[in-house]
């Protein structure tokens, strides 16, 4: 409908009383001016002009003063040309709305579980970030603890290796300064922190987003609907070959089939269908063998089947993240000496390296001798041997619930293998070491602060020389090595702490 050939002076008075309601609502300019666009009430060529791109701009700011209505008797005529552009514009727009309905109703009705965990994993992401305070994050081969409300205030907020950093900083420390974009290559379980800020879970000040020259900010700059397409469009290209060229550097990655999820180890990858390279918690598969695990797929077929982060194992082959070698080929991973060995892991379950290991015959684990407690024997004679991991699965079945207090009072050898085993979840979170040694040795001018220090190290110790008499003994040594230390490793002391007391109730059954 063309208004303007149509409307009267006065019919447009009143058409805007009708509407002063809704104009009333309407805090900022280009919203007002895209709804005179979508009722003809003005023309495309000085739509153009729609929004500033500072938000202060918006607030502080009117619209330009060359911008007036057309007469209503006398409207101004658009070209052929014009026309087109704003058919193809709207088109453009009616695709992408289809393409996110489609997507929605995907989400909304899907028939496979994959999808249902995919939508429930993304609802619990905010409220872990906010209400925990603290998100561990990850750049090239460098892990840390982000603060979200440093974040917010622009300080250095990345805890690592002993270290604040800002943003910047971190990402250059992990070797990753080429990318001068942090916001892609810092992740949150393999999520970028762009998209973590544009969902809302991540708030960035103006001093942590991207700097613009002095000219830029000078002068009033305004962008039109399709340059800001364009731009969330490259954004979004910007991301997926930004999280492309960040999996290539990952040694595994979390894959899932449906509701079946695992980590792919791309050491193992070589062979194939044929190599046993996905390791769940209970053991290593070939991906022909994880996908069968899904039993509501009754056809698939591990290519197309097996997902990382949305994309199937065919698209990473394809885009050379994972490597297939010749049918031909006799390495060890395509044609391995003894099968067996890939039954089990080939770096140690607690300090994550190589070396000399001890394998269970229960589960996919294997440790070096001194790693694991008790620590273990050659076994010459050849019979099975089980971790502690597996011994307190077993017999965490048969033990009764306690109280607390009990508990605390119960003689330690009769609990021996429950305190190893929460010693041993303890060595294989504190992935830098940071209470495993000494602190005395680490951390300078230590002593004068703490007088009766305690680390991991110093806990196994008294445990194996039988320098406890009762679980409560144990229990306040644990707590009082994350009471004692200095407040740059607070966060992660606080998040250790909270892993032990978790534990510490499950593994006693304590109501």
């Amino acid at each position: 409908m063309d208004q303007l050939n149509s409307l009267t002076h006065d019919e447009l008075v009143r058409f805007f009383r009708r509407k002063k309601a809704e104009i009333s609502c309407m805090e900022e300019p280009h919203i007002f001016l895209r709804q005179l666009r979508d009722h003809d009430l003005v023309p495309e060529d000085l739509y153009k002009v729609t929004k500033r791109r500072s938000k202060k701009r918006i607030e502080d700011g009117s619209f330009r003063n060359y911008i007036k209505l057309p007469n209503a008797e006398n409207p101004s005529g658009s070209n052929e040309g014009e026309r087109q552009g704003k058919n193809q514009a709207q088109t453009k727009k009616a695709k992408k709305r289809k393409i996110a309905d489609k997507k929605a109703d995907e989400e909304e009705a899907g028939p496979s579980s994959g999808t249902r965990q995919k939508k429930a994993d993304t609802e619990p992401m905010s409220s872990l970030l906010l209400h925990r305070g603290e998100v561990l994050v990850t750049c090239g081969d460098k892990r840390g603890t982000l603060d979200p409300d440093k974040l917010g205030k622009g300080e250095k907020c990345i805890f690592s290796e002993d270290r604040w950093f800002s943003p910047g900083e971190f990402e250059r420390f992990s070797g990753k300064g080429s990318c001068k974009n942090w916001k892609t290559s810092i992740r949150y379980q393999n999520t970028t922190l762009q998209k973590l800020i544009k969902d809302g879970h991540l708030k960035c000040p103006r001093i942590y987003r991207r700097s613009r020259s002095k000219t830029d900010e000078s002068s009033d700059e305004y962008i039109t609907d399709e340059e800001e397409e364009e731009e969330e469009e490259g954004e979004e290209e910007e991301e997926e070959n930004s999280e492309t060229a960040h999996l290539s550097t990952l040694p595994t990655l979390p894959v899932s089939c449906g509701s079946v999820s695992g980590v792919l180890h791309k050491s193992r990858f070589s062979g194939g269908s044929r190599s046993k390279s996905i390791r769940t918690e209970e053991r290593w598969f070939t991906p022909e063998e994880f996908v069968k695990q899904e039993l509501t797929l009754t056809d698939g077929h591990w290519k197309k089947d097996i997902l990382c982060h949305g994309k199937t194992l065919d698209y990473l082959v394809k885009k050379k993240i994972l490597c297939i070698h010749s049918v031909q080929c006799k390495c060890d991973c395509c044609d391995p000496k003894d099968p067996l060995a890939q039954n089990n892991d080939d770096v140690c379950f607690i300090c994550d390296s190589d070396g000399e290991l001890v394998c269970c015959d229960e589960c996919p684990r294997a440790f070096h001798n001194d790693c694991h407690l008790p620590p273990t024997h050659n076994n010459s004679s050849g019979d099975k041997w089980m971790c502690t991991f597996c011994e307190w699965k077993i017999n965490q079945r048969m033990w009764m619930h306690m109280s607390l207090e009990q508990v605390l009072k119960s003689p330690i050898n009769q609990n021996i293998m429950r305190c190893e085993y929460l010693l041993l979840c303890l060595y294989k979170e504190d992935v830098s070491r940071v209470f495993t040694k000494d602190p005395l040795t680490t951390v300078s001018g230590y002593s004068s602060v703490r007088s009766n220090p305690m680390w991991l190290d110093r806990v196994k110790d008294k445990l194996q020389r039988k320098l406890y008499t009762t679980v409560g003994e144990f229990v306040d040594d644990i707590r009082l090595i994350f009471q004692n230390r200095d407040k740059d490793v607070g966060m992660l002391g606080s998040r250790l702490s909270e892993i032990f007391e978790q534990k510490f109730l499950t593994c006693f059954k304590i109501q």
